[in-house]
């Protein structure tokens, strides 16, 4: 918007004072502020507004700022030279200003003290968007602190505080002969029919937290600190931001929203088309449902989304739109849809400074638009018609245009006939269960709102499942789910309207039979498939945790417990849609899987150790470590791993610990390391989480759960196998202070580059492998893990050299390929090829084989042959174009692996001439 010049100023001053009373008098009353506003001075005239404000009393001192203030935005306004946000913005900021002087004037003149400590003033609505209108009320919540608010030694804190509420509506109210200053509307409080005016902050957090509303959610997406004690409202605000922001979509909190704005429009009786009496703010495709239309969207994804909590409409809008959560046409459609109407609704106020927001008839229509600067009403009505339209559309696909009555359902002889042409089995029996989904058997589909929306996807969902690899399992885990939903009318809504999503569902509820257990057990889990943020790989180890702390409703070590499991399952889940949906490479959610298991290992422990140490205390100079072997110490889990770790611990295990029931240091450090065990393994409420395998200890299952790191180091030394040494080749240190891990990590090295006889150790590793062959048979054709060719013989040729530990030249690796010592596999093997010790192509192999058993653990459990959808999605998530590709890709690899083998173990594992993978 440009700036205006002289004449422009001069004739927004001819539209005011022509066409609005209350500008003229304003004017007539103001006469410097209109010769500052005839001759474009914004600066004097808003200093002019702040000397208006500096009277003693502060009931003139803010009318008077109020007057001059509305006076010169108006004519600012008419000028362009002040676009709408500034004009919302700076009648905000003297809402907050004035709102904040008539509480500090309310306690000062009961106390005599200046402070405004205790008293809390959220601004909410429009005031807390900071887009208040030209001549609007002000919907705060009061609250107090009893503890800190200021009162006399023979108030009660809540009479103290209610005497200072009405004090402030008074004084900002009362209609003087200086005008008023603020209407002021508290009604939005906690209980608004029983409460007082002022609520204590107590009382007002057990209700938000257990008794609000869904209104009082989206409410409170606008809601701001703006007066008083600022620091103690923001305080409060982020107390329960989980009430506004759910991390889960609330499909029945949202449906009340929607519920309500359909109710909005239902209730409003003025006119439905663009003319005299349409009401700007509650018409179709006015103001109102262009705010709750961002406001939907908000309370939908800004629980996972943080850059979508804004208050502002058109700021949400862009956010949203930018998020891909809308789509940019519509968000500009609303966005300069709301700003006209906004424009239009301050002109309408502006003519008398009244709360209206309906179009007047005949002349007056004529008047205010010609006060816009139209020639007539008609040219204004013609406008706000396109507008309205434009916008109104768009909210009817929210909301859904009102459908005819239910749908009749199909008699069960055409149902069956449709259910066998799609080639489901026993056709009618199904078509009798289908039907009694909607009669009364479910409570999600009890109400005409759920049953039209239901009947709308309830086609789309039989076909999609009828294509499907296991048509009858989605059913009964589509049943498990609408059993446990109290609301569904959104997911309804949102899987008819998005193809992308209803076939997600159908694939989680098929291909991966973890996967289709957990959502009927968890629906809430749905919400993994619907926002693409849950669909995001998660962040490092401490994020993982803070989100998991963040999950926890107590701060107490069962609450911690619950959280774990809810957030590991909750990740777990997301990874694996994201496998089967070919979103993400299967090494990454190997490598995801360990993060997160590691995440819930670390926290679990530290809560384990706080219960402990709190009973048997501390024993000095020693500490529980925890070793990481197998995928687990690799880096590089899949969903069917088991956590295989080793407890160790340091210091002298002779010593005692020093708490109220004193334990010797080998039971403590035993007990401790069940209790680590137990917080990872032990079902709670919110399920299992881990199996937890310690057999790869010294001694196995016959030896103690923890042993010092002494005894273990001898034991390595002294009496342990090859194979056990081959298990170390893959061990990580996970848990414990940098000193001792340290103190592990050399005995690690020790036992990894110590002197061994190459032919020895050769012979040792075949011949293991020939017994674990005979004892652990794959567990189908494409069992990556277990067939000869695949993961297993790779990994025991890569130990074998890591033991052996020198290059072709007989130097030592740990010299001059330290990488090569690597738990991780992949780094390992980019290290022995890079010593030569390796072929180059061994790295693509041990790549894809990966992949496969990433994605087989889920898609193809036991490496079994999967169905012809599983075997589409296991090509997509290995990189193969197809399934047949994936086998023949898969049989270059072992066959690779087996030359390998040949050259540096020296046995045949694989007839060449077998058909390999059917």
């Amino acid at each position: 918007m440009g700036e205006p010049n002289q004449a422009g100023w001069n004739a927004a001053l001819e539209r005011a004072q022509g066409h609005s009373p209350f500008l003229a008098r304003a004017l007539e009353r103001q006469p410097l502020l209109a010769e500052m506003l005839a001759a474009g001075d914004e600066a004097a005239a808003f200093a002019f507004a702040r000397d208006a404000g500096a009277h003693e009393d502060a009931g003139i001192a803010l009318r008077r700022e109020r007057l001059a203030l509305a006076t010169l935005l108006a004519v600012g306004d008419l000028a362009g030279a002040f676009p709408l946000a500034r004009v919302v913005a700076e009648l905000s900021a003297f809402a907050d200003c004035a709102l904040d002087r008539a509480i500090r004037t309310a306690i000062v003149e009961r106390t005599g003290e200046a402070s405004a400590a205790g008293m809390i003033a959220l601004a909410l609505g429009k005031q807390g968007a900071g887009e208040l209108n030209y001549s609007s009320d002000i919907d705060p919540i009061l609250l107090y602190d009893p503890r800190t608010l200021p009162r006399r030694p023979s108030d009660d804190a809540g009479d103290a505080a209610n005497r200072y509420a009405r004090r402030v509506v008074a004084l900002l109210s009362e209609n003087t002969s200086e005008g008023y200053v603020l209407r002021v509307d508290l009604r939005l409080r906690p209980a608004s029919e029983i409460s007082p005016l002022a609520v204590s902050r107590g009382a007002a957090l057990a209700h938000y937290q257990g008794a609000a509303l869904a209104w009082e959610r989206a409410a409170f997406i606008r809601a701001r600190a703006a007066a008083a004690d600022i620091a103690a409202g923001e305080a409060f605000l982020e107390e329960i931001g989980p009430f506004v922001w759910r991390s889960h979509l609330d499909f029945g909190a949202i449906e009340e929203i929607r519920e309500l704005t359909r109710r909005i429009r239902d209730s409003y009786d003025g006119p439905r088309v663009v003319g005299p009496g349409f009401d700007l703010k509650r018409g179709q495709g006015g103001i109102r449902e262009i705010e709750f239309f961002a406001q939907t969207h908000q309370l939908i994804h800004g629980g996972r989304d943080r850059s979508l909590r804004l208050r502002g409409t058109r700021a949400a809008l862009d956010a949203l739109a930018m998020a891909g959560r809308i789509s940019p046409e519509d968000a500009a459609i609303l966005g300069a849809g709301y700003d006209r109407l906004r424009e239009v609704e301050h002109r309408l106020q502006m003519v008398h400074d009244r709360q209206t927001h309906s179009l007047p008839d005949g002349a007056a229509l004529d008047n205010v638009a010609r006060l816009d600067g139209l020639e007539s009403g008609a040219a204004l009505v013609a406008e706000l018609t396109e507008l309205t339209q434009r916008t109104g559309s768009i909210y009817e696909q929210l909301i859904g245009a009102r459908p005819a009555p239910v749908p009749a359902t199909h008699q069960a002889s055409d149902l069956a006939a449709w259910l066998g042409d799609l080639g489901f089995e026993e056709p009618e029996v199904l078509a009798r269960r289908i039907e009694g989904w909607s009669e009364g058997r479910f409570s999600c589909l009890r109400t005409p709102q759920a049953l039209r929306a239901f009947a709308a996807l309830q086609p789309l969902l039989i076909e999609a499942m009828a294509a499907s690899d296991d048509p009858m399992r989605a059913i009964t885990r589509w049943e498990s789910i609408l059993e446990r939903v109290p609301s569904a009318i959104t997911l309804f809504q949102l899987l008819a309207a998005q193809p992308v999503l209803l076939d997600r569902l159908v694939a989680t509820l098929t291909l991966a039979p973890v996967l289709s257990d957990e959502l009927a057990r968890r629906p809430e889990l749905l919400d993994t498939l619907l926002d693409r943020d849950a669909l995001d790989l998660p962040g490092d180890i401490p994020a993982i945790m803070a989100r998991m702390e963040g999950k926890a409703a107590r701060r107490d070590y069962e609450a911690l417990l619950d959280a774990i499991r809810v957030v590991t399952g909750e990740v777990r889940f997301a990874l694996g849609v994201q496998l089967i949906e070919g979103l993400a490479d299967p090494l990454d959610i190997a490598h995801a899987l360990s993060r997160l298991a590691e995440a819930a290992m670390a926290l679990a422990m530290q809560g384990a150790v706080r219960e402990f140490e709190a009973k048997h205390g501390r024993v000095p100079g020693g500490e529980l470590l925890v070793l990481g072997l197998g995928r687990l110490g690799g880096g590089a889990l899949t969903h069917a791993s088991d956590l295989d770790i080793v407890y160790l611990f340091t210091g002298d295990f002779a010593a005692r610990s020093d708490g109220e029931r004193p334990l010797g240091a080998t039971q403590y450090f035993n007990r401790l390391a069940s209790r680590v065990s137990a917080a990872l393994s032990v079902p709670t409420a919110q399920g299992a989480l881990y199996e937890v395998d310690t057999r790869l200890r010294p001694q196995g299952n016959q030896g103690p759960l923890a042993v010092s790191c002494e005894a273990f180091a001898k034991y390595q030394r002294e009496a342990a196998w090859t194979w056990e040494h081959m298990a170390l080749a893959r061990a990580r240190v996970l848990a414990g202070s940098p000193a001792a891990r340290a103190e592990l990590e050399a005995i690690l090295r020790d036992v990894i580059r110590a002197p061994r006889d190459a032919e020895t150790l050769r012979a040792a590793v075949v011949e293991m492998r020939e017994r674990m062959a005979e004892h652990k048979q794959p567990g189908g054709p494409i069992d990556a893990k277990l067939l000869r060719g695949g993961l297993v013989d790779l990994e025991f040729v890569v130990q074998f050299l890591q033991l052996r530990g020198t290059d072709a030249s007989g130097a030592a690796l740990a010299q001059v390929a330290p990488e090569a010592l690597d738990p991780d596999l992949s780094v390992a093997i980019a290290a022995l090829i890079g010593a030569g010790l390796l072929p180059p192509d061994i790295a693509q192999a041990h790549e894809l084989m990966t992949r496969m058993l990433v994605a087989g653990r889920l898609l193809a459990p036991g490496g079994k042959e999967p169905p012809a959808c599983g075997a589409k999605a296991m090509a997509r998530a290995c990189g193969a174009s197809d399934y047949d590709a994936l086998l023949r890709a898969f049989d270059e690899a072992r066959q690779r692996v087996a030359g390998v083998w040949k050259a540096i173990l020296g046995t045949d594992i694989l007839d060449m001439t077998e058909e390999t993978t059917r």
